[in-house]
């Protein structure tokens, strides 16, 4: 069966994967908000170190109500357009449709599982250095891996193995994962400390990575994120904190989503990345004070980012 794929929100992300799985032969619809008309014209235009690639043609739409109900329908808007899916979701969804939710943060799933019903869910995480540099211009930088794993059950369900085929296909990494608590924290072990302190010391994960002093906060972040998954009964090892420092260490120099964000002066996702897990783990009954003093921090300065005329 050839799955057909809607891409809600066109951006380093969505721009990426979902021109990926159109140059593997998958059925995309693409919509987009302010880059509509160019990439309509243009099409998408994809750089990366595994091959650059242009796709002339594209399906887009700047109205949800135009597009095709999908089988997946993949959701990649940052967290603070998320007030935005109570009406792009329902017209998309067909009664056996798979809602990918591939954004940043903790309790995505359970936001779009209100609007679409628990069943249609499933958690798609993704390691991915790509910035959107033009209208439908994406610059990929390295990595691909998804994390796929459903939201309402434990377990490795037909559903994901049949997306995961897809995405293999587009030569995207997939990871099955029975559980999505755990995929989810473990990726909080990478952005809480990178996303966060890129924006308050204004720095690249390179530079946070050789400098010693910002590389043993990233470290000291890093621990207490997977103390705080315990807490919150999640059993992270570790083992993740070699590995994520060492992965990053090998990266090219990379200005984060958030600082991006930062940078360009739009809202950042504080509360899907920061608030969510730090609210999970007070409710555990414990403490994490770095992350409190990185919440308060990254909120004073969206707040005085946001009210300062450009």
């Amino acid at each position: 069966m050839q799955r057909s794929y809607a891409i809600i929100g066109t951006g380093a992300l969505g721009g990426f994967y979902g021109a990926r799985l159109q140059r593997a032969g998958c059925e995309l619809h693409f919509l987009l908000h302010s880059n509509y008309e160019h990439v309509r014209q243009h099409g998408l235009i994809c750089e990366s170190p595994d091959g650059n690639f242009t796709l002339p043609k594209v399906n887009v739409y700047a109205d949800v109500r135009d597009m095709p109900k999908c089988d997946v329908v993949c959701v990649c808007l940052k967290t603070t357009q998320n007030h935005l899916l109570r009406d792009l979701l329902p017209p998309l969804v067909k009664d056996n449709a798979t809602v990918l939710v591939m954004q940043n943060g903790l309790g995505m799933e359970a936001q779009v599982a209100e609007i679409v019903g628990a069943k249609h869910v499933v958690g798609g995480l993704c390691f991915l250095c790509s910035n959107k540099v033009g209208p439908g211009h994406i610059r990929h930088l390295g990595y691909t891996l998804v994390a796929l794993a459903e939201f309402a059950a434990r377990g490795i369900s037909e559903r994901m193995r049949a997306i995961a085929n897809d995405f293999q296909r587009a030569k995207v990494e997939i990871e099955l994962s029975e559980d999505l608590d755990v995929v989810r924290w473990q990726k909080l072990v990478w952005n809480i400390p990178y996303n966060g302190l890129s924006v308050t010391l204004d720095a690249t994960t390179s530079e946070l990575m050789t400098n010693p002093q910002s590389r043993q906060l990233v470290e000291a972040i890093m621990r207490e994120v997977v103390v705080d998954a315990r807490a919150c009964g999640v059993p992270l090892t570790d083992e993740i904190i070699g590995r994520m420092l060492s992965n990053t260490e090998k990266m090219a120099p990379y200005r984060t989503s958030m600082k991006i964000d930062f940078d360009d002066r739009r809202p950042l996702e504080i509360e899907a990345i920061f608030g969510n897990p730090l609210r999970a783990v007070q409710q555990a009954g414990a403490r994490s004070p770095l992350l409190e003093q990185l919440y308060a921090q990254l909120a004073f300065l969206n707040a005085r980012n946001l009210a300062t005329p450009r």
